[in-house]
């Protein structure tokens, strides 16, 4: 899997140099698969604890958070960028302001991991690279909205409904993960929370449902690539609020595992979250290829 991602990374970046033309999209593609590659030294960390069986938990959780870190903020996070960039340019969107958003977000991208092990002992200067750039992503952020708030009308009457609370219920998750992660810039806070489970399968299930996941449903459905049907709508409803429910669920389990109480049955009621989510899922998939015939 990994050596298959190095040599996709190197022919879609062929690929994308021997197009006509060239947009911000095509750098913030090219950063995803390079991130993309880049994970993969949390692979080879955890391969090489296997090999000389040292299992220090310094150098294990550092792989995981390294891998999970460059998949999720750097491969998924900028490929979706890459997508959004390319649909605002079609509105009207100037690209040159979009790659000060790109800057910024590339320079945050590398420094962003330390928010992965602030439990470590690590020296003042660093502390401080990592609080740039959780400000970097918070600019980059803000920039990116202010940009697309002028052009609001027009991405409103050329998108369907279903499509635009799909993309607004990304960009609303996204912005919780972005003050989520300026809050664990507090030690104490940062290391409560990579403590306790449930806290990081809520945040990384925050990412990759509520922010990935949707945001690539709401863009195919935006372009057109896909008709939806009433069937497909109510898929959609039903897998949203499985993903509400997984979180709330996930979130308070943590905060009740910080304070050492138990909650009674959480393991059915998460067990119901991924029956929503997949009855969602498998009703959108059914309405579509029904759409399709």
């Amino acid at each position: 899997s990994v050596f298959v991602s190095y040599i996709f990374a190197v022919q879609f970046w062929r690929d994308l140099n021997k197009l006509p033309a060239h947009s911000i999209a095509h750098s913030w593609f090219k950063a995803a698969v390079f991130f993309n590659a880049l994970s993969s030294v949390g692979v080879m960390g955890l391969a090489y604890i296997m090999v000389t069986k040292n299992n220090h938990p310094a150098v294990y959780l550092g792989s995981i958070y390294f891998y999970l870190h460059f998949q999720y903020n750097g491969w998924f996070f900028f490929a979706c960028m890459g997508l959004l960039s390319a649909l605002l340019i079609e509105h009207g969107v100037a690209g040159a302001s979009l790659k000060n958003v790109y800057r910024l977000f590339t320079v945050a991208c590398l420094p962003a991991y330390l928010l992965s092990v602030l439990w470590l002992p690590l020296p003042n200067w660093i502390y401080a690279l990592m609080v740039v750039a959780v400000f970097l992503q918070i600019g980059g952020w803000l920039l990116l909205l202010g940009l697309i708030s002028p052009f609001l009308t027009r991405i409103r009457n050329s998108t369907p409904p279903i499509a635009q609370k799909l993309l607004l219920l990304s960009g609303i998750a996204a912005s919780i993960k972005l003050l989520l992660q300026a809050g664990s810039v507090i030690p104490s806070l940062s290391k409560l929370a990579f403590g306790f489970r449930p806290i990081v399968i809520g945040y990384l299930h925050l990412v990759l449902l509520g922010i990935i996941t949707l945001f690539i449903t709401g863009y195919v459905i935006a372009q057109n690539y896909i008709s939806v049907s009433k069937l497909m709508v109510r898929g959609l409803a039903i897998f949203v609020l499985g993903i509400l429910f997984n979180e709330l669920l996930l979130m308070t389990q943590g905060i009740a595992d910080i304070g050492y109480h138990v909650i009674t049955n959480i393991n059915g009621l998460l067990l119901l979250a991924a029956m929503l989510l997949f009855t969602g899922i498998a009703l959108f998939n059914y309405g579509m290829q029904k759409s399709t015939k």
